[in-house]
């Protein structure tokens, strides 16, 4: 009994393991904050909103993660994985200051997005190697990844010849969820798949092509139209394989 209560005695209790999981969220979002404004920079949209809206959301986004980790997130420290992750948030967020300047696409934004989907490849190696790889870090990628999808189609469609076919690469996942509403078992979980994420690489990797300026009109709604094709195919493959196991 006595070794029982030493056990647990060094334990953390849940005030302690949330008081330092929140300390890691602050942590994560001031590196956070520190990217954003390094990506204004590099971007340079006009002031105020510019330059006033990217971190409001950014702010918003932060706030609501420490808020999800208390309920959702597993373990007593937030880990380097999820610092990642809120650094790409904010380099994400960064990219709606040009569209709020009416100056989409470009060079900037090719850099930036660069720079998001490189580090998409390190937030999971390190939440396996620090041995803190959960539900919540993979959801917290997937919606910044999304989010991210969506800013880059709104880029090329405003900015570039590609047309608005190019949005149904940024709005797909939302009316995913949005069909989830009418079909709740659209919301159950999935299994892990390489699939999923190879293609969301190859989505991503070409709305980034796409903001470059001397991609010619032709070749961006080819890009776009051949982009669209595997990423339907995953969400067709996911619907089916849901389909078959709703209650």
């Amino acid at each position: 009994m006595d070794s029982d209560l030493r056990a647990d005695a060094r334990e953390p209790s849940r005030g302690v393991r949330a008081s330092q999981v929140q300390a890691g969220v602050n942590r994560a979002g001031m590196a956070g904050m520190a990217a954003l404004f390094c990506g204004l920079v590099v971007l340079q949209p006009d002031w105020p909103w510019g330059w006033i809206a990217p971190p409001a959301l950014y702010l918003l986004l932060w706030l609501l993660v420490g808020h999800l980790s208390r309920g959702h997130y597993p373990y007593d420290r937030f880990g380097p994985a999820n610092t990642v992750t809120s650094i790409r948030a904010a380099l994400v967020c960064a990219l709606l200051g040009p569209l709020l300047s009416g100056a989409a696409a470009g060079w900037a934004v090719v850099l930036i997005g660069t720079v998001a989907l490189a580090l998409d490849g390190v937030d999971g190696r390190l939440a396996r190697q620090s041995g803190l790889v959960s539900n919540f870090g993979a959801r917290f990628d997937m919606e910044i990844d999304s989010i991210l999808a969506l800013l880059l189609a709104v880029h090329a469609f405003i900015g570039t010849a590609a047309g608005a076919e190019v949005l149904a690469l940024g709005l797909i996942r939302y009316v995913f969820v949005a069909a989830s509403v009418l079909w709740p078992w659209l919301a159950y979980p999935l299994p892990q798949r390489w699939r999923r994420k190879a293609i969301c690489v190859v989505q991503l990797a070409t709305l980034i092509i796409l903001q470059i300026p001397s991609v010619p009109g032709d070749a961006a709604i080819v890009l776009s139209r051949a982009a669209f094709l595997p990423v339907l195919y995953s969400f067709a493959v996911d619907v089916i394989w849901l389909r078959a196991r709703r209650q």
